[in-house]
């Protein structure tokens, strides 16, 4: 046999035998330093194919009822998916309820939705798909229309050893999300990779302000990902229009509050807040130093920190820290 012949073999072999870990460099044992590992389902470990399957359904408007709108249409990956508006649209225009979420990190979430009342990424795909002002469609449907696709069955054959079902959709789609791993922002380059020139000192100021007791602001967004995952109320408003995790839990005291959200890549994610109604970061600086809201649940911990104008520009610069250029311009998760 020729030699061409055997390396072509030889690396035929290699590469069909690499995990998604292998091929990707995230999702898995090999995180950015400080991060823990990605826990996976046992009927959804994470190959390269049902990656690719995922990703391919991502951004394919065969998900929603009109043949318009894609998962990337609200969660796109300039804008460390998410969206640059308050309230997305959805098929035949409709607006949605809420402002859609960036899924940065989403492997680590606990539970999905707002009002946390989702605990799989699989089953939060449920969600979005069934919403009639977002994809207005049945995942019944979804199938049918793959199932006369050759390319997806041939696909959904080699991630699943089945045929397209709402099976495959769910695990390929959560395989992919949870491939969106962000772990390369200046800060994460001072703060775990020993590159102490990645902040200057207006940073450097930001971030001993963002961890002070004075502003609390990580009594909430805390740890690796900046949240704590729990929900609170912010002093948004007095009277909310949305009721927040009392829609999914019926519980008074739920009234009203949300998940925290993670920081990161928060510069690419405007507008703020779960109904998006604040513009830039800077508004969002002005509420929490000025104008919180009394609100029978506000958080306990939250009081206006009343910075002055130097430590408001020193805050607003160490948010900007926390911006991943790498990976809102990560070919692989491009549609590409």
């Amino acid at each position: 046999m020729k030699p061409i012949v055997i390396i072509t073999i030889a690396f035929f072999f290699l590469i069909s035998g690499f995990s998604l870990v292998e091929r990707l460099g995230v999702n898995g044992g090999d995180v950015p330093i400080g991060f823990p590992a990605v826990l996976h389902p046992e009927d959804n470990q994470p190959t390269y194919k049902r990656w690719a399957l995922g990703k391919k359904l991502f951004f394919d408007p065969i998900m929603s009822d009109d043949g318009m709108i894609s998962c990337a249409s609200c969660h796109a990956p300039e804008k460390a998916f998410s969206d640059d508006v308050s309230l997305s649209l959805g098929v035949r225009g409709f607006v949605g309820t809420q402002n859609a979420p960036s899924l940065t990190n989403v492997a680590y979430n606990p539970y999905f939705t707002r009002a946390g009342g989702v605990p799989t990424l699989e089953m939060q795909i449920l969600v979005p798909i069934q919403e009639h002002n977002e994809f207005g469609s049945n995942i019944i449907e979804i199938a049918e229309r793959m199932s006369i696709d050759s390319s997806y069955v041939q696909m959904s054959r080699e991630a699943y050893d089945r045929e397209p079902d709402a099976f495959v959709i769910t695990r390929a789609l959560a395989c992919f999300e949870r491939s969106l791993i962000s772990g390369n922002s200046r800060y994460d380059q001072y703060e775990f990779q020993g590159k102490k020139s990645a902040l200057n000192s207006i940073e450097i100021k930001g971030k001993e302000l963002f961890f002070s007791e004075r502003s609390q602001c990580s009594s909430c967004h805390s740890g690796f990902n900046f949240t704590d995952y729990s929900f609170q109320n912010n002093g948004l408003y007095e009277q909310y229009a949305d009721s927040g995790r009392f829609r999914f839990t019926g519980v008074e005291a739920d009234r009203d509050l949300f998940k925290v959200p993670s920081l990161r890549n928060i510069g690419f994610t405007a507008p703020y807040m779960h109904d998006g109604s604040i513009e830039t970061l800077e508004e969002v600086i002005e509420h929490y130093s000025e104008g919180l809201s009394e609100h029978r649940h506000r958080a306990a911990q939250l009081k206006p920190f009343h910075f002055n104008k130097t430590e408001k520009k020193s805050l607003l610069a160490f948010l900007k820290t926390l911006d991943d250029h790498s990976f809102i311009s990560d070919e692989r998760f491009h549609n590409n």
